[in-house]
Parts: C-alpha cells; structure tokens; sequence
C-alpha cells in the first residue's frame, strides 16, 4: 500500500520554534533582533511528491525540487538562529581548556608554522575567533579534516572561498591518513627559511616546529598519528581525549605539538554552538540530545541532498511536516518504547556516520 506524505516537501517561509503547541509567528521585532540575513526565498513551484515514488525520481542533487547550487543557504542560516533562541544556551569550558589556553600561548612564541584543524563540516563554527589574534604574524596552515563527509562541491566550494583570501588550505581524513603527507610537505617548506636565518648566525639547523590546534574532536590526534604511522598520541571520537600539549618528533626535520582542543570562554553564537553539537565537537554535557536532534532533523528535512525522503527511508516514519520534535517522538514510540534520549542519540549517530551520505551544513559566505 502506497504511503501518502502529509505535507508538501518544501518547509515553510516563516520560521518555527522546536514546534511547541504555543507557537507564534516571528514578529517584526524578533526579526530585527536577528542577524543581518538576505530576506530572499526561493519559491518552489509543482506538485510535490508523494512517500510512495520510486527512488529514481529523486536526483541526488534535487531532493526537494531546488538545485543543490540554488539553495538559499542564508535563508537556513536565518531559520537556525531562530530555532536556537528557543533553547538553553550550549556552553562548554572545562578546567583543562582555560588551562591549555594559558600553555599554548606561551608555546606558540616557539612555533614556525600553526596548523590549524577544522572540522570540513562546519569550517566556519569550529573557527576560534580568537585564533587569528593569538597568532598574530606566524604562519597558517588551514586543514579541514573529515574531507570524506562532505561531498566534491563543498570542498570545491570551500577550497575555491580560502583561494580567494590567500589561505593555504589542506583537505583530511584522518581515519585514512589522506592529506597527512601534503601537510608535513607544506608546514616543512613554509618553515624553510628558520634555518636558512639560523646558518646565517652561525647556528645548527633544527627541525621546524608545528603546534596543531583546533576545537575538541576536530582530528588533531588523529592526523598526527597518521603522519608518524604509529599511535603517539591518544585519540578517540569524542571530545576532551587529549588533556595536555605534547610535542613529537617527525623525522629529522619536523617536530610537532598535539594540543587538547579549546572554545571560547563563552559561545556567544548559538547557531554555531548547536553545528558543534551535531557534529559532537563539543561535550555532551553542554546540550540537550533530544533538541539538538530535533533541529538537525529539521535541517536535513531542508537540505536537497537530504530532505525528508531520506528520513523516511532511513526509518521508515513519515517525517509529517517540518517538525524535528515530533519526528524525534515517533522514532521513541516506534523503535525505543517512548525513550526520546535514545532516539535523538541513533539520529545525531546515524549523522555522524554519514548514513544520511556527504552532508555539509555550511558553504562559504559571498565575498
């Protein structure tokens, strides 16, 4: 028996909280509260389809009758900030990170080269905003890591925004060690002229220095154990594995510093905060499951290499409109006897393994 879809497939323009019974409509003043977003939507016209189509009716790239390079991605941004005011604030500083912050500054006056490690996903949210000042004059190398999990057009997308500014850039997978060799090639001949100023005063040679830095759970340990082909530093997929700065030798010509992962003091932008969550580059602790969950089903719901077709066949539940919450509540009901903790875990799961295939939840700003 064919299953019939209860809404159309394209979300609403006007933004919804995590679907209480009491919603409102957005007013004018909350959105002039908001970020400065384009007001532009995308008007998608036909019949939408049904549940019970066949599969081959839906391109990977046009899942919800918009072109993956039409999509308005400002537009979800915007939806994101406004279902995140809704919640409890994601904040996450661990004793050991204030610690770190107060190691690494000191150790940076040491290094020639900073590699800094973003999660390919999200290379925006896992940005410190205070990276660029600490800094300051060194130079950078940006890895984004998990290239595996987002698909070809996002990393050129990404490859082609860093170009444009000047930003050496390198893509990971840190599971597979690609773009490990490229990374120890590029820190290597950025560094080059440390010892060309040591000769110069008489001094020996000595291998270049590189500090690895980035959010928690972002890959660094990983990527430094894939560079030296054998488990030097500790690593597991779940942040705040790695609790004190490490410096190993590769080779003769490079040493390196593995640095437990740092956020702000205070996540001031909640949209990025809850991209962290979904992403598990935050603790745990910080945030409610079932929410989190809730919003990323809403995301994926929008996303054309998603949309709600894939929700339905990863589960077998009709997604039922745009609502995250109750599509939560009915994978409980069905699969976990009415436990919701349990349900938003397998979905945030499910994302981080890639079962919902190469899905990024940002593309570069316009420049």
């Amino acid at each position: 028996m064919a299953i019939q879809a209860s809404a159309p497939f394209s979300m609403p323009t006007t933004p919804r909280s995590l679907c209480s019974k009491n919603y409102v409509k957005t007013t004018s003043v909350a959105a002039a509260a908001a970020p400065a977003f384009s007001t532009a939507v995308l008007q998608v016209g036909g019949k939408a389809p049904s549940w019970s189509q066949k599969e081959g009716n839906y391109p990977y790239n046009n899942v919800n009758g918009v072109e993956l390079e039409e999509f308005d991605w400002v537009k979800l941004e915007a939806d994101l900030y406004h279902w995140t005011k809704q919640l409890r604030p994601v904040q996450w500083y661990p004793g050991h990170i204030a610690k770190t912050e107060r190691e690494l500054k000191d150790q940076l006056k040491l290094m020639d080269v900073v590699i800094e490690v973003r999660d390919a996903r999200i290379p925006m949210s896992t940005s410190h905003p205070q990276m660029d000042a600490w800094l300051g004059n060194r130079k950078k190398i940006l890895l984004l890591n998990r290239e595996d999990m987002i698909s070809t057009e996002d990393r050129n997308a990404w490859a082609s925004y860093y170009s444009r500014q000047g930003i050496k850039v390198v893509f990971s997978n840190g599971q597979l060690g690609m773009g490990s060799m490229k990374l120890g090639r590029l820190a290597k001949s950025l560094a080059v002229g440390v010892n060309a100023k040591r000769r110069a005063k008489g001094l020996l040679p000595r291998p270049v220095r590189a500090g690895i830095v980035g959010y928690p759970n972002v890959g660094k340990s990983s990527i430094i154990n894939r560079l030296l082909k054998r488990r030097m530093c500790p690593a597991a997929p779940r942040p705040g594995v790695t609790r004190q700065l490490k410096w190993v030798r590769f080779g003769k010509d490079l040493q390196l510093l593995d640095s437990p992962g740092i956020v702000p003091m205070r996540i001031s932008d909640q949209t990025a905060a809850i991209k962290l969550a979904i992403c598990d580059d935050i603790g745990e602790r910080s945030y409610d499951t079932t929410d989190v969950a809730a919003i990323l089903v809403q995301i994926l719901a929008q996303l054309p290499t998603v949309g709600k077709r894939a929700l339905y066949d990863r589960y077998r539940i009709d997604p039922d409109g745009s609502c995250g919450k109750t599509f939560v509540e009915k994978i409980a009901l069905q699969l976990f006897n009415g436990d919701a903790n349990q349900a938003a875990f397998r979905i945030l799961t499910d994302f981080r393994k890639g079962k919902f295939g190469w899905v990024s939840l940002e593309r570069p700003p316009r420049l």
